[in-house]
Parts: structure tokens; sequence; C-alpha cells
């Protein structure tokens, strides 16, 4: 029986052997392996369970080979060893990935991946989980309004990734951050927010295009717009009571109708930064007209082109009544763009002038004493930031201190008095509130009456005015002859 067992033994071993070293693979749970595979592990019921460990012990283990798999018990992931950089590398799974994260793909029933938002948004429309990330993959048909519920709502190409619905899209009283995507809504409202001071909405990099109408965002602390897209648009957007409206690098494509940009109520602050409008036709480019529009802090446009081919509409259209001619906005705003005019404190320019020849007459009787010049009724032009309210006298409106060039011109006789006398002419400054005059030592330009001759000459000047003060021109009589009757021809006066 021994010899018997040792020979069957034998045999048995060689005959394994022989498979093996045909076969070089080998089946768990099946008979027929893979080709592919030197080991195929098949099961319905049952795992593959690779080695555990904790960390500690993973990175105990002695020169690990190039590949070698164990899950760490300690992170809860899977590692294989890289000899080539002598590193343990992670193989990422959900448990590794993003928290509060969800991806949308083209592919997907909306109301089963978003089956918790409808169901937070009563059915109505889908309330976006706070803070969560949404990752909009391909071109997703939107069934119902969404509540940003400030969600981030970001796509990876804006070319590839659309939401689009026929009906409102966003809505709300939220904020949120809207990144990477293109919008477009052929029937409906883009936008449809009210929100209070305390929310913030966020939207760049993207694309909305062929809208019935962009539509409206109300009450927000914060509302910002960086490089956006928008193309074939029948309405625009309207801005409404905004604490602080910052737009950066928008551009509206020739093809857009309507009024672009509206800005109605009270902002603190608005400030919109390159990019361009291009309006035709009947469009409109940014609206500014509508009564009760009230900038309390600073309103800054810059470097945004505006160009196109006008019928009857307008690049902008300004505020109504014009508060200066051939100007649209008013003192609260800094606008240096192409295609219209530049309207800056720093621009500020005022003139008036006696535009009658009859003499009038301002009397110095007293020695030393300081008189204002008398004009007849004085009339202006190119007022810009400034007006003239008073005879003679130019105030600055504009909101910033600045620093002013003062240029007069004045001609006048004195033909009463028997003995000729000398005078000095100068600016002085009028206070705000009209109660203080200074005069202007640094101005003064001094003259003899010359008596029965027409003196003309220049008085110059750099005068440093803040809002709603006032420039005027003054005499004094420093010689002691008795020709103190000065009738003012010609009076010129200027600030810019």
């Amino acid at each position: 029986m021994k010899k018997i067992t040792f020979g069957l033994s034998f045999w048995t071993t060689l005959l394994l052997l022989c498979v093996f070293n045909s076969q070089a693979q080998v089946g768990i749970g099946t008979v027929t392996p893979d080709t592919s595979s030197m080991m195929d592990v098949s099961s319905t019921t049952k795992g593959f369970l690779t080695p555990r460990m904790t960390t500690t012990e993973r990175n105990a283990i002695a020169s690990p080979a190039d590949g070698l798999i164990v899950y760490d018990v300690t992170l809860k992931s899977f590692y294989h060893y890289n000899t080539a950089t002598s590193t343990w590398v992670r193989i990422n799974s959900e448990v590794n990935g993003r928290l509060k994260f969800k991806r949308i793909k083209s592919t997907d029933v909306l109301a089963t991946v978003l089956a918790a938002e409808k169901t937070a948004g009563s059915n109505t429309k889908y309330l976006l989980d706070a803070n969560t990330y949404y990752e909009i993959n391909g071109t997703i048909l939107v069934d119902l309004p969404i509540d940003l519920n400030n969600a981030y709502l970001v796509g990876l190409d804006a070319n590839e990734d659309v939401l689009s619905r026929s009906g409102n899209l966003f809505v709300g009283a939220t904020g949120g951050t809207i990144k990477n995507i293109t919008i477009s809504v052929p029937s409906g409202n883009v936008f449809t927010l009210s929100g209070a001071n305390t929310e913030n909405f966020l939207v760049r990099d993207c694309i909305i295009a062929n809208c019935s109408n962009v539509g409206s965002i109300s009450g927000f602390g914060l509302v910002f717009f960086a490089i956006v897209q928008y193309s074939g648009n029948t309405t625009g957007i309207t801005y409404n009571n905004i604490t602080r409206l910052l737009l950066s690098n928008t551009a509206w494509f020739g093809n857009n109708a309507g009024t672009f940009e509206k800005y109605t109520g009270t902002f603190s602050l608005i400030q919109k930064q390159g990019g361009f409008c291009e309006v035709n036709g009947t469009a409109i480019g940014v609206d500014v007209s509508t009564a009760g529009l009230s900038i309390t802090g600073d309103a800054v446009m810059e470097t945004v082109v505006f160009t196109g081919t006008l019928s009857t509409g307008k690049y902008v259209k300004g505020y109504s009544p014009a508060t200066y001619s051939g100007y649209n906005f008013n003192n609260s705003w800094t606008v240096r763009c192409a295609g219209i005019p530049v309207e800056a404190d720093a621009t500020s320019t005022g003139n008036l002038y006696k535009s009658s020849l009859t003499g009038v007459s301002t009397i110095a009787t007293v020695l030393g004493t300081n008189y204002k010049v008398q004009t007849t009724s004085t009339s202006t032009t190119n007022l810009f930031r400034f007006e003239s309210t008073t005879t003679g006298r130019l105030t600055y409106k504009g909101k910033k201190t600045r620093a002013f060039q003062a240029n007069a011109s004045l001609s006048f006789q004195e033909n009463v008095g028997s003995t000729n006398t000398d005078y000095v002419f100068f600016f002085a400054k009028i206070s705000a509130n009209g109660s203080v005059t200074t005069p202007l030592p640094e101005t003064e330009t001094y003259i003899d009456t010359n008596s029965g001759f027409v003196q003309a000459f220049p008085i110059s000047g750099t005068i440093t005015l803040a809002e709603g003060e006032s420039v005027e021109l003054f005499l004094r009589r420093v010689g002691s002859g008795n020709r103190i009757t000065i009738s003012t021809l010609s009076y010129n006066l200027s600030l810019k």
C-alpha cells in the first residue's frame, strides 16, 4: 500500500505541475479564467478581500513590491506602492472625495438625481443644499425653477455644460455661485431674485444666450458678474437696490435687443469695469433714467467700449432730466469709456462771462477793504459739475476735493475821480454755506486806474475746492488817490 500511495502521489503532483505550467492561470470560482488574467476570481455572493492593516502597519512593510496593494483601515482607503517614488499612493474613492458634492449629467433624470432638492422645494422648485457643490456635465433640461440657496452650481466647460429651461430658471431670496456654464431660457426669466442685503450672488465665466429676458436681481448685499457673455437675448437685466454691484468684463454682443443693463433704486457702490456694449438699432446699452436712482457712495464705469450702429437706440439712456447738457450721469459717477463722454470730478469745468458792454460800478469807498467785483447778470457756458446761481460766482458740485486752475480776464475804466490810485484784484473762496469768504492772496494782480483809459488784464491762480465751495472775483483799493469807482466793462471767469 505504501508503495502504491507513493506512486499515486508522485504522478498526481506531476500532473498538477504540468497543468499549471500549461495554463499559467488560476481560476477561483470559475473553470474558465479570463485569458487576459493570471487569476480570475468569480462570485455572485462574495467579494475579494485584500490584506487589511493600520497605517502604522502599512508603513512598516519591509521592501514593498511595486504595485503591492493593501487596504488601510485607519484611512479607509486602498493603497498601492510605487517603487519609483518610494511612496504609498492612495486609490481615490468617494470616501476621499469632496463632501457635499453632487454631479448632474445630461443622461440623468433630474427629478431622480435631485429628488431630495425637489422634496425640499415642495415639488415646485429645486431647493439646492446650502454650501453644496453641484457640477453640471452636459446639457441639462431643467423642468422646475432652481433656488440656489447659497450653493455652488459649476460646469467645467461653458460651451458644453448647459442649463436650459422654458420658464423662470433661478428664483428665490438667497445667493450662491454660478460658474462655467451656458444658460439658455427661451421663455421666462433667467433671474428672478430678490434677497436681503446679507446675501451675496456671484456669476462668472458664463454665457447667457438666446433668452427672452435675462431678468432682475434686487436687494442683495453683493452682486458680482465677471467675464459673462450675453448673446441673442431679447431683454436684458435690471439691478435694483443692491448694496455693492460689481460688473467686470461683461460682453454684450450686437445681437442682443432691448435694454442691456438697467439700474434702479439705491446703491452704495457700482463698479462696471472692462468689457463692451455693442448696441445696434433701437437697443439701449445702459439705462440710468429711472427716477429715484441714488448712489450713496460711488459709481465707477471705466474702460467699457460702447460701439454699434444706432437708429433710435442709445449707448446710455441718461438721467432724466439731464444733470448737465450733453452728459449722461450725475455727480456720483466717474465715467471713462470709449464711445461716450468722459464724466468725472477730474474733468469738471465751468465758465461765466458778462454779456453786456455796459459798465457796472464797484465803489471802493474804504481804503484796504475787500469788495466783490460787481457785474450785470452773467451768462454761463460749458458748465460740468459746476453751477452759477449767484451773479459772478462759480460753485463746484463735484464730490471729490480737487485743485482747479482759475483764470479771469477783466476790462474796466475809472473816470470819476481826479487822482489815480492803485488796486489789487484777486480770487476769493466762498464756503459751502456761503457764510465765509476767504481771500486768496496767491492770486493777486496789481494795476492802477490810469484815468480815462480802459484797462484790461488777467488774473490767475490755483484754487482747491471741496463740494459746494465757490469762487468770486474781488478787488481792494491800496492807493490813496480818489478814483474809487471801477466800471467793469468785460468779465470772464473760468475754472478747470
